[in-house]
């Protein structure tokens, strides 16, 4: 009986922090949220040299696939470097807002063969293949996190837009020599 307490003491206090939480991440917007998780810190430094805190502040709502430090850190090497360069502003604006959608979209409202039209413009496809959602090949690695002004889902990888996925190519020693001029 005293083990059976224990457990259920855990189970509780453990129930009572998930709930806190998610409280106190429906009370912060977008922003707020992505900045008090350790794991988006990269995030949180693009969405900053791309200007784009203000927009991500506002009402919104938004839906944010939003890609962790080590999706950012798999980037060929030089890409982000690049891209956080001030003369490549409009480049990471595009990278960023291909990774959002306007209005609140949760996991559930996702059907495997969705085109989802972005922020940016271009259509990025949802596929969920037994219970795993996936967003142009990217993980949703945890769904649902809702914030004041939206809903975040993790993601496991950088999506890019098709122009800047043709820039990539067709800069490819360029960005081998890290001179970015092209871009």
């Amino acid at each position: 009986m005293r083990r059976l307490k224990s457990v259920l003491g855990v189970f509780a206090l453990t129930f009572a922090m998930l709930l806190s939480t998610n409280v106190q991440a429906q009370d912060s917007d977008i922003v707020e949220l992505a900045v008090a998780t350790d794991d988006l810190s990269t995030l949180v430094t693009a969405v900053k040299a791309a200007g784009l805190v203000e927009t991500l502040q506002s009402d919104g709502p938004f839906t944010v696939f939003a890609p962790t430090n080590a999706a950012f850190e798999a980037l060929p090497e030089g890409v982000l470097e690049m891209l956080l360069k001030p003369e490549n502003k409009d480049k990471l604006t595009a990278v960023l807002t291909y990774h959002v959608v306007s209005g609140k979209v949760m996991s559930g409202d996702l059907k495997d063969g969705m085109m989802a039209t972005t922020v940016e413009g271009s259509k990025a496809e949802i596929s969920i293949n037994y219970g795993k959602v996936k967003v142009d090949g990217a993980n949703v690695a945890m769904a649902d996190i809702e914030a004041s002004n939206g809903v975040v889902h993790v993601i496991d990888a950088i999506i890019l837009p098709p122009s800047i996925q043709k820039a990539l190519a067709s800069n490819e020693s360029d960005m081998e020599e890290d001179s970015g001029s092209d871009w």
